[in-house]
């Protein structure tokens, strides 16, 4: 199952894509960023993420769409934005018939380190040897998306099985 873990962000929204399922190792599709730029208004950079994600979408056709749940934080508007942008991406999903699932942050940290304290070096170092790669992701939204793309390929439950049958019903993988 081809799995698009989304790191919600404004100005840098991680995608990592990860082909795998429960029990068996991810092995990497994609990964990168998409950008906004900072001087445009909400709207248009909302906009601007959405036809981002879109080519992500429309490019590696996943399955299924694992987004990072936000999480309470002491500026209000750096929350306001990252939830904009989960919005944005749950909707772009949507829009494709995908199920969309949202993870929390300690529970992306539990599924690729073993502790849901770890820190975004931890989580990188792990991403690192999970998906057998050179060198970890850059910037780290890209790795923290990477994290959760590889946290729904293995605690995905019921919805991987939902987003399976869609897909041998579409004929994907």
């Amino acid at each position: 199952m081809r799995i698009i873990g989304i790191d919600p962000g404004l100005t840098r929204c991680g995608v990592g894509i990860v082909d795998g399922t429960v029990g068996g190792p991810p092995v990497l599709v994609a990964v990168g960023v998409v950008r906004t730029p900072v001087g445009l208004d909400v709207a248009s950079r909302l906009l601007a993420l959405e036809r981002g994600l879109a080519g992500w979408f429309d490019d590696h056709r996943p399955d299924a769409v694992a987004i990072e749940q936000v999480f309470s934080q002491h500026n209000k508007a750096s929350v306001m934005d990252t939830a904009q942008a989960a919005g944005v991406a749950a909707l772009t999903g949507a829009r494709r018939g995908l199920p969309v699932t949202f993870h929390t942050p300690s529970e992306v940290k539990a599924a690729v380190t073993g502790s849901g304290a770890a820190d975004k070096a931890q989580v990188a170092l792990m991403v690192t040897r999970i998906l057998r790669l050179d060198a970890a992701p850059r910037p780290a939204d890209a790795a923290d998306a990477l994290a959760i793309a590889v946290c729904h390929a293995w605690r995905g439950g019921a919805t991987n099985r939902y987003a399976a049958a869609v897909a041998a019903a579409r004929g994907n993988r």
